[in-house]
């Protein structure tokens, strides 16, 4: 992995454990020599992770719409900017600079960045790996709900298995690394 594209929240939230474990995360891509690709902003946890990053002199790539440069909400100061005109051009150009992607904790846009990709890994449209990083039970409840559309016949397990799920940071690198394709069955009927 050369360029992970991490999806996270443009708040810090109130989980403390929340953010010691995303500057533990910038401290690993640190260390594993790995760029940072994400929205380009310089708040919540987008902005943490970028500093932590930028301050142990890795690489940063932000990829943020020109609507939202336009809030002074750009981080100025990261190796690379890319300025798009929309938010499906911003998603697009994550993912074609990324060899894997990370979720973190957030709301709406990092749910919204999550199933694309897991959506176009399923429909065989890359064969990069999908992490969920579950810190502190963060995402139980929607794991939960991936299960429920499993044992109702709306998503097939195999699918479902595409996802990486680790709470701890070592453990979700070694399953990024060891990330074996799988052939997704989307239209096979059950």
């Amino acid at each position: 992995m050369k360029k992970i594209t991490v999806f996270c929240g443009s708040s810090t939230g109130f989980d403390k454990k929340i953010l010691e474990q995303v500057i533990l995360l910038g401290k690993t891509f640190l260390n594993n020599k790995i760029d940072l690709v994400y929205g380009g902003t310089n708040v919540g946890l987008m902005g943490i992770l970028a500093n932590t990053i930028l301050k142990g002199n890795g690489k940063v790539i932000g990829v943020i719409p020109d609507f939202i440069k336009e809030f002074k909400l750009s981080h100025e100061n990261l190796t690379e900017l890319i300025i798009v005109k929309t938010m499906h051009e911003r998603k697009a150009k994550m993912s074609e600079l990324a060899d894997g992607f990370i979720a973190l904790p957030g709301g709406f846009g990092t749910m919204e960045e999550l199933f694309e990709v897991l959506t176009m890994s399923q429909l065989d449209l890359h064969h990069k790996p999908v992490a969920l990083f579950n810190i502190n039970g963060f995402y139980n409840e929607l794991l939960a709900m991936m299960k429920t559309m499993v044992d109702n016949g709306y998503l097939q397990q195999v699918n479902l298995d595409l996802l990486i799920v680790s709470d701890n940071i070592e453990d979700l690198f070694e399953k990024i690394n060891n990330f074996k394709v799988v052939k997704s069955k989307k239209w096979e009927i059950n």
